[in-house]
């Protein structure tokens, strides 16, 4: 690998007044958004392109997420899509010139009872066959993995095996962001900050543009990454999505020596743990059962979150949280998402990627600009595409994606 830049430029990326008119508008500057207009240049040659946020860049569910990246899905369709991405992030640091800090330090999910143990194998085999690095861990081979993990058969939920994917691991988001937004300004694209937008302007069934707080812009081709705020977008253009929209939280502890070697998430216990590289440990839940779009949630999910934690490990009884924060999470009935075209033309959605999207970044990336430059599904996305709700080919991955990513 070349030698990636070790020193900081004056600005990563500038801050345009937009223009009037663009070929692309893109909704959203978080990690699918910017690795959209990435790939948008780097591989399509499209550079009129501006990425519009009410926010800051960066700063929503891509600053809110506990970065966990994986493939292990068990449908052959989800495996094509993640296996995909997984690949991407292999080669982005290279491409981007940028180390945004890829740890490829293995994830295991945790098997407590008979069903999840079958379960699980089957996803392993699945896996195999579609040609994602997995492997099955009994008790032992999880505590040789992970040293500090609790084992004993005398706790409440005994660990009976372990999926593992050796290729699976984290990355430091806010440096994913600051890459793909440096490449993307690089290459001519507008990414403008602080802006609205307010409407999506649709003219005899095709997308015109969007209306901001900074005035109407004009674009033939409008993409959503809105992720949890996706429904409220798409009506705008009066296009009604099957999704809704969750808190999930997430905590960091106080800063340790390194302790945790991988990544443990356990579905029935509803917890997963990573250790990042600053020393803070990382711990994450299953979404909050009520709608909303508050990123905040329920003290009790964070108190039954810390209760499973401290089961599995023991080691962390005595450490104290520092943080607790929340995201908004989009979720389909299938628990798969939704890169698609849409009935209004030249107007497109990402979304739906629940409490995955980080780990799908450069996927739905990568996709998403094959389906606006070609005004067509790449092979990865064809199958998500909103007419599965119709025709009932649904993609249900709610055992591989039970808890969160």
């Amino acid at each position: 690998m070349a030698e990636l830049l070790p020193q900081h430029p004056e600005f990563l990326w500038h801050n345009p007044e937009p223009k009037s008119s663009y070929d692309v508008i893109i909704v959203g500057a978080g990690g699918h958004g910017l690795a959209t207009a990435h790939y948008l240049a780097a591989r399509h040659g499209i550079t009129n392109v501006a990425v519009i946020d009410k926010g800051w860049l960066g700063g929503g569910n891509m600053a809110r997420n506990t970065t966990i990246i994986r493939s292990n899905y068990l449908w052959d369709e989800s495996s094509l899509m993640y296996e995909t991405s997984l690949k991407l992030w292999e080669e982005l640091p290279e491409e981007l010139d940028y180390d945004f800090l890829f740890s490829q330090r293995g994830v295991m999910n945790l098997a407590h009872h008979v069903s999840e143990v079958r379960d699980s194998v089957r996803r392993v085999k699945a896996n195999q066959l579609n040609g994602v690095d997995a492997e099955w861990l009994t008790p032992q081979e999880v505590k040789e993995v992970c040293p500090i993990i609790n084992i004993s058969d005398n706790i409440r939920y005994p660990i009976m095996g372990a999926t593992y994917q050796p290729r699976a691991g984290i990355a430091k988001h806010d440096h994913v962001a600051w890459a793909l937004a440096r490449s993307a300004d690089a290459a001519g694209i507008d990414i403008i900050q602080n802006t609205e937008v307010t409407d999506i302007l649709v003219e005899n069934g095709r997308v015109t543009g969007v209306e901001t707080t900074r005035g109407k812009i004009s674009a033939g081709q409008v993409a959503l990454c809105g992720a949890g705020h996706s429904s409220q977008l798409a009506e705008m253009a009066g296009v009604k999505l099957p999704i809704q929209s969750h808190p999930l939280q997430a905590l960091v502890s106080e800063l340790f020596e390194p302790v945790h070697p991988t990544v443990v998430m356990s579905n029935h216990i509803h917890v997963y743990v990573s250790q990042a590289h600053k020393g803070e440990l990382v711990m994450g839940a299953g979404i909050d059962t009520y709608n909303g779009f508050g990123q905040r949630g329920a003290f009790h999910v964070i108190q039954e979150q810390m209760a499973a934690a401290v089961e599995l490990f023991p080691i962390f009884a005595r450490a104290h949280v520092l943080r607790t924060w929340g995201g908004i999470v989009d979720t389909t009935p299938d628990a798969s998402p939704i890169v698609s075209k849409t009935e209004v033309d030249g107007l497109y959605v990402n979304c739906g990627w629940g409490t995955g999207g980080f780990k799908g970044t450069p996927g739905a990336g990568y996709a998403m600009a094959h389906t606006i430059a070609h005004d067509e599904p790449h092979e990865i996305n064809a199958a998500f595409s909103l007419e599965r709700f119709e025709t009932g080919h649904l993609i249900d991955e709610h055992g591989a994606a039970a808890v969160a990513h």
